[in-house]
């Protein structure tokens, strides 16, 4: 085991470990069942099984008294002695063969009265250690036998009713006293078992959250960082190809080239603040999020790295645009015209922005067939998974693929709710729309 897993388990038994029973201790013990080996007695328990013994020596010299009482036959009196003390040794073994042991003392203290104390103990600990349907079986066999006992073995001071009352009561109180002990062990263990299982559902808890943190970073890092590649891409290819150009477009492209690259170094700084921050929703001290707003912006930079964009904006206040809906649009047609100025270079883009509240935010980028066959771009398709889950998880749908005239659609719905009005019946929209 390492350092931060020692760290990480919890130590139930630091400083008083000897106060415990060593079942108990062996059952919280994480590296007891693991190795294998028996729990070894704790200072309690050599305390329990020295009075347990004492106990039994002393119930069993206290029944040695009265046998001189007894009309017994001959040699009978030092057998049931001699039962007696084994059974007084025996226990000693009561952890190690619990039932054994109680079943063993069924018949050696019906035969010898010495031995009565030794199958007490014997049937505490069974109560203590072992099932239900143990004890039921060991304690209904001993219970049936005290009459007979003292049907046969009549004791001259105490009437027989009275006898066989206290025997079965005394039983009764013993098997319910190991039956409670049990109980509160298993008590224990079981609000062990809820701890660690807690610890694990909050580590698991918190593994998931790291790791939908990273993949909307992750989602957030190709949005971004894609849509500024591609630019830098096209300006750099144009000069490649284009070394004769007029000295102005030479001019107007190395600007587009550096203030991509600005921006995009721009962007992957705070995409690594987050990363250090541990905050996936709003970089401290970053650069506001896009929202809706910016989509004239992020067109108007389009258009001046050489694109053809339409832009059909029929929403009359995007400022009434939830921030994460107006962000997720903006993040739809960003992707949208990355992959066209990719796969169609040369065609006119058109984005459609439509929607009321109430009704849901509908955006549409299409473009037509591209003149002649773009080069295969590494990774493609894979922006718009990403997209596809964030419009999921904005609680709306995404859509596309390529149009009968050989162009290409992406088309977008966002829930848009409607402002609540004191006193109205919210609509609900449909999602079909």
């Amino acid at each position: 085991m390492s350092r931060d897993e020692r760290v990480r388990t919890p130590q139930e038994f630091t400083g008083r470990r000897w106060l415990f029973p060593s079942a108990l201790v062996h059952a919280l013990d994480p590296d007891a069942t693991a190795a294998g080996r028996r729990p070894r007695r704790t200072a309690r328990d050599w305390v329990v099984d020295f009075s347990c013994f004492l106990l039994a020596v002393c119930v069993g010299l206290l029944s040695a008294d009265t046998l001189r009482h007894e009309d017994l036959p001959p040699g009978f009196a030092a057998l049931d002695q001699v039962l007696g003390a084994l059974a007084c040794g025996a226990v000693w073994l009561r952890r190690r063969w619990p039932l054994g042991l109680a079943v063993a003392m069924v018949p050696v203290a019906f035969l010898s009265n010495t031995a009565g104390g030794a199958g007490m103990v014997a049937m505490f600990t069974l109560a203590v250690h072992r099932p239900l349907r143990y004890v039921a079986w060991t304690g209904g066999v001993t219970v049936a036998l005290i009459p007979v006992f003292f049907r046969l073995r009549p004791d001259p001071d105490v009437p027989y009713a009275a006898a066989v009352a206290t025997a079965v009561l005394l039983t009764a109180a013993v098997i319910g006293w190991g039956m409670f002990v049990r109980s509160k062990r298993q008590l224990v263990l079981s609000l062990r078992d809820r701890a660690r299982h807690a610890e694990t559902e909050a580590r698991l808890r918190a593994e998931q959250a790291q790791r939908l943190a990273r993949e909307a970073i992750a989602r957030e890092m190709h949005d971004v960082l894609a849509h500024r590649l591609t630019l830098l891409s096209v300006h750099a290819g144009a000069l490649e190809f284009r070394p004769d150009a007029p000295r102005e477009e030479v001019v107007r492209a190395a600007g587009v080239i550096r203030e991509s690259a600005h921006e995009a170094l721009q962007d992957l700084r705070e995409i690594i603040g987050v990363l250090r921050a541990g905050e996936a929703d709003e970089p401290s001290g970053g650069r506001p999020q896009p929202t809706l707003a910016a989509l004239d912006a992020l067109v108007a930079e389009c258009r001046g790295a050489g694109m053809a964009v339409t832009l059909d904006h029929e929403v009359t206040d995007p400022a009434a645009v939830p921030a994460s809906v107006g962000r997720t649009a903006y993040r739809i047609a960003q992707e949208a015209l990355t992959n066209a100025r990719k796969h169609a270079p040369g065609t006119e883009v058109t984005v459609r922005l439509t929607g009321t509240p109430g009704d849901g935010l509908t955006i549409t980028v299409t473009h037509p067939a591209p003149p002649a066959p773009a080069p295969f771009v590494p990774g493609s398709g894979q922006g718009l998974i990403g997209l596809t889950e964030r419009a999921t998880l904005a609680g709306g749908r995404l859509h596309h693929g390529p149009r009968p005239d050989g162009g290409f659609e992406v088309r977008g719905w966002l829930p848009w709710s409607a402002p609540s009005v004191p006193g109205s019946v919210p609509s609900v929209p449909d999602p079909r729309a």
